[in-house]
Parts: structure tokens; C-alpha cells; sequence
């Protein structure tokens, strides 16, 4: 019996932090076993909203530090295949021949689309991100992805990849199995500004390979309860990041009742409350460091796996592709005419 593909992956935009955390990565941990596992280094996304050549050359640096955060967060390297999305050209032919699957209009009722051109600073879609999902669909497909494990900003995406995989089935053939969403346990983690969700361009995230004394000074800095302003003054709860950290992070649930309780009464500081979320920041933490400086102590690994992974899964797409043209009869239109271009040279041929 063959195991169930996983496909999953980021945009190699920099180092991954708690939010990629709580929003993808404690899923692909925790199922990367239970299936072949593909990790895409999705360089080709990221073009969608930076597509400078500054950019552009740091895609193999941040490519080595995302892979290395992701082993360094407790994926087996044994049990994964990572790839560089731009390595493997024929995922831009399946995307091509996915995109007429799809309307204008299906497109841009994907609410994170408008949210992703708005933080990158655009003030007009590009044309390449609205056809991002189609993209994504072109990822899942090409390795026959049969589950993805997605934050909540991706599962309008990959809804759009299951309507493109059920259309093409109707049209063609039977191809591509639908691949089933995996939400995360906790949708979203909100920077430590309090603000919005956390991101590396807002400036409010902290990223799984902050040292200690980083850690520190970002949670000491964190947005709390504005109209607290002094540890006797009742605070609220709800919505407060450093609680929102807590509920997550903390292992110690009877602490983080206590302290909840304690805050509301105005009973407790916002300084003891951050200093309680950095212990357990730090015993969250300290493992993935250990195994990270482990990682890089092998000089090369890291390299080695993204070419080994990329070669392997180029072969896979390769397939998948050709079973595609096939099922559309596109291989079959090009012989057609092959054929009878052929047989009108042998005719010139003779009769000189």
C-alpha cells in the first residue's frame, strides 16, 4: 500500500519565526512521518510581491536558512524532500496548463490576496499574484499532493487547488487526486506589536533562532493592556499578546490560569507575567537552537539536501506533466502533425 503524499512549504523570504511556527511548521512536525513529505522552497511566490534583484540573490541564503529552521524545529531530514521551486521549470509548464481551469473572478474572491499586494506596498494587484493560488495549485499537483497542512491565509488557496484537480478530473481523466486540507491547531499568532499578525517585514515577529538575549528584549517590549498602568489597575485578558503567547507556549497551564486570574484582579505586573513567558519562550526555544548549531556544525548538509530533494521531486513533476499533455490529448496533436511531416518529407524525398 503506497503512503499519502504531504505537500507544504514557505517563501524563502528570510529566517521562519513563531507565527510560521504555530501557523504551519508544529503540523509538518508532527505528520511529516505519517507521509511522504515534500517541502517546497517557494521562490517563484515570492516574486509575487518582491521580485527586485536584491531579492532575487539572497533566494539561496534565506533558502538555507529556512531549511535549516525547519530540521532545527524537529522535521527528519531522512523524512523529507526539500526543493527549489525555480529549479524545477515544468511546474511553470503545469501552471500554465492549470490556469484555464480557473476564472478572473473565482480569483479575486481570495481575501488574502488583496491583504498580500496591501503589505507589500502595491497599489494595483499584479497580474502574477492574483494567479498566486493557480501557482500553488501547480505545487500541489505536480507531486500529486494529497494532504497539505496550511495556516489560515493559505486555505482559500488550496480550496482553489481542490476545485482545479475535481475540473480537470471532469475534463481529462482521472489525474490528480484532491488534496485534503490540515488546519492548524492555532490559525494565527499576532506580533508581539499587538497589532497585526506576526511578520518579518512589520518588524514584530520573533524568529525561532533569536538568541536568548533577543528573546528577552522583544517580550519585554511587548504591546500589553493600554489602559494598565500600573500592576494594581485590573487588566484585560482577551486580546492581550503576552496571554495569547501564553496560551501557546506555556506548558505550565495552572501558572497561566494563575496569572491570568491575578491580571484581571490587578494583582500581578506586566513585567512578572513577561518574565513568566520568557522562561517558557526559552524551554520552548533552547532545543531548536541546539539542533540548529548541530545542523550547521555539518557544513554542506543543508546544500546537499535541497539538491538531492530538488533533482528527485524534477523527476516526479517531469511525470506528472507528461501524464497531463497526455490526458488533454496535447502530446497526441503534435504527433499528428509530426507524423505527416514526416511522410511529406520521404514523398520529397523520393522524387528527387
Amino acid at each position: 500500500m503506497s503512503v499519502a503524499r504531504m505537500l507544504t512549504g514557505d517563501r524563502p523570504t528570510g529566517r521562519l519565526h513563531l507565527g510560521h511556527y504555530v501557523g504551519s511548521i508544529a503540523n509538518r512536525v508532527r505528520l511529516h512521518r505519517r507521509y511522504e513529505s515534500f517541502f517546497i522552497i517557494a521562490d517563484l511566490h515570492m516574486l509575487t510581491t518582491r521580485n527586485r534583484r536584491e531579492d532575487i540573490d539572497q533566494v539561496a541564503g534565506n533558502a538555507r536558512e529556512m531549511v535549516t529552521d525547519i530540521l532545527a524545529a524537529g522535521v527528519d531530514p531522512d523524512r523529507a524532500t526539500f526543493y527549489l521551486q525555480s529549479a524545477i521549470p515544468e511546474v511553470g509548464d503545469l501552471n500554465t496548463l492549470l490556469q484555464n481551469l480557473v476564472t478572473v473572478p473565482r480569483l479575486e474572491r481570495v481575501p488574502s490576496l488583496k491583504d498580500m499586494a496591501r503589505d507589500a506596498g502595491k497599489e494595483e494587484m499584479p497580474y502574477g499574484l492574483l494567479g498566486y493560488p493557480v501557482l500553488q495549485a501547480a505545487d500541489i499537483l505536480c507531486v500529486k499532493g494529497e494532504v497539505v497542512p496550511v495556516g489560515r491565509d493559505n486555505a482559500a488557496h488550496v480550496e482553489v487547488t481542490r476545485e482545479i484537480a475535481r475540473r480537470f478530473n471532469h475534463l481529462y481523466g482521472p489525474v490528480f487526486p484532491v488534496p485534503e486540507l490540515i488546519p492548524a491547531d492555532t490559525p494565527s499568532l499576532v506580533g508581539t506589536d499587538g497589532a497585526a499578525k506576526m511578520s518579518k517585514s512589520r518588524g514584530n515577529s520573533i524568529a525561532l533562532s533569536d538568541d536568548a538575549a533577543t528573546v528577552r528584549r522583544k517580550v519585554l517590549g511587548m504591546y500589553t493592556d493600554p489602559n494598565r498602568v500600573r500592576a494594581d489597575v485590573p487588566g484585560t485578558v482577551e486580546g492581550n499578546p503576552v496571554f495569547a503567547y501564553h496560551e501557546v507556549f506555556n506548558p505550565d497551564r495552572d501558572e497561566v490560569t494563575d496569572l491570568a486570574r491575578r491580571y484581571r484582579a490587578g494583582r500581578v505586573g506586566d513585567v512578572e507575567v513577561k518574565e513568566r513567558l520568557i522562561v517558557a519562550l526559552e524551554g520552548f526555544l533552547a532545543p531548536i537552537r541546539q539542533r540548529r548549531a548541530e545542523i550547521e556544525a555539518d557544513r554542506g548538509l543543508v546544500d546537499r539536501l535541497i539538491v538531492e530533494g530538488t533533482e528527485r521531486t524534477r523527476q516526479e513533476v517531469r511525470q506528472t506533466v507528461l501524464e497531463v499533455r497526455r490526458a488533454m490529448g496535447l502530446t497526441g496533436a503534435y504527433q499528428q502533425v509530426r507524423r505527416r511531416a514526416e511522410r511529406s518529407r520521404r514523398r520529397t524525398d523520393a522524387s528527387t
